[in-house]
């Protein structure tokens, strides 16, 4: 992003009165995952799923708790938001998943110490208290586990969908403040290494992620700056023009978007 992952911190905590709550149907119905890709990269990197203990912090509706556990990990998700957890153990039930979901923030687990081979925030890291959630992260692994910090983050450029598209949130929601980014979050490595992890790196790959304009449209909903903080006479409002848009300027369905991945990992 054009501003380091400290000041994409700084911005999501200015937002007020987030709640992903009130967009859980549509966050578990259009939200992309992680691809399988960045699961392979894990690996790549050392790091154990088959068979280990991960715990998922902000796991929302579950997509990497899930997925860790179709590879063969015992997995926890943390989320402070029940109907976020709803949704996520009918998608493991559909899946044929089975992860633990529990109630609590990334800073107090209340889980557990020193249990852990693996810990991850997707997507979520920018909502912490990250000094805190990185002692929680420390406090939760064994020796030697990893905890890896990671986005799916879509790359606005002037005139593509994701450029268009967070146009038009901001014209919707003026306190957003989270678009303008490329994916890549430097500043995740420097906060690994200050709260005492070890053998810090970073991988990152590009992603075109399908979507027909439905599925879009039901996306950006489920964002921070539309049905997460607008009234339900607004989100209706913004999700028309964004259809309206999306049928004049980018008739292509379903829609190729592009998508960075980006990760950092660090070792207790």
């Amino acid at each position: 992003m054009d501003e380091d992952a400290a000041s994409l911190g700084e911005r999501a905590r200015r937002m007020s009165g987030v709640d992903f709550g009130k967009t859980a149907t549509d966050y578990a119905t259009f939200r992309a995952g992680l691809p399988d890709r960045f699961y392979d990269e894990l690996e790549a990197h050392g790091v154990r799923i088959d068979g280990g203990h991960a715990v998922d912090l902000g796991t929302g509706t579950g997509d990497v708790a899930r997925n860790l556990a179709l590879r063969g990990a015992r997995v926890v998700g943390v989320d402070p938001s029940a109907a976020m957890a709803e949704q996520a153990r009918a998608l493991d039930e559909q899946a044929g998943a089975s992860a633990r979901y529990v109630q609590a923030t990334a800073e107090e687990t209340g889980l557990a110490a020193g249990e852990a081979d693996l810990v991850v925030s997707a997507s979520s890291w920018w909502w912490f208290d990250r000094p805190r959630a990185a002692a929680e992260a420390k406090r939760l692994l064994k020796a030697g586990g990893r905890l890896v910090i990671c986005s799916l983050d879509w790359v606005p450029l002037p005139g593509n969908i994701p450029g268009v598209t967070e146009a038009l949130i901001v014209a919707a929601n003026p306190e957003w403040t989270l678009g303008g980014g490329d994916g890549r979050h430097r500043d995740w490595l420097d906060e690994l290494s200050a709260a005492g992890f070890g053998e810090c790196s970073s991988f990152e790959f590009d992603v075109a992620v399908p979507y027909t304009h439905e599925a879009w449209r039901g996306r950006i909903r489920a964002s921070a700056g539309v049905a997460a903080t607008l009234s339900e006479a607004e989100v209706a409002r913004f999700d028309e023009s964004l259809a309206a848009v999306l049928a004049e300027r980018f008739p292509e369905n379903p829609m190729a978007v592009p998508h960075r991945v980006y990760a950092a990992l660090g070792r207790a």
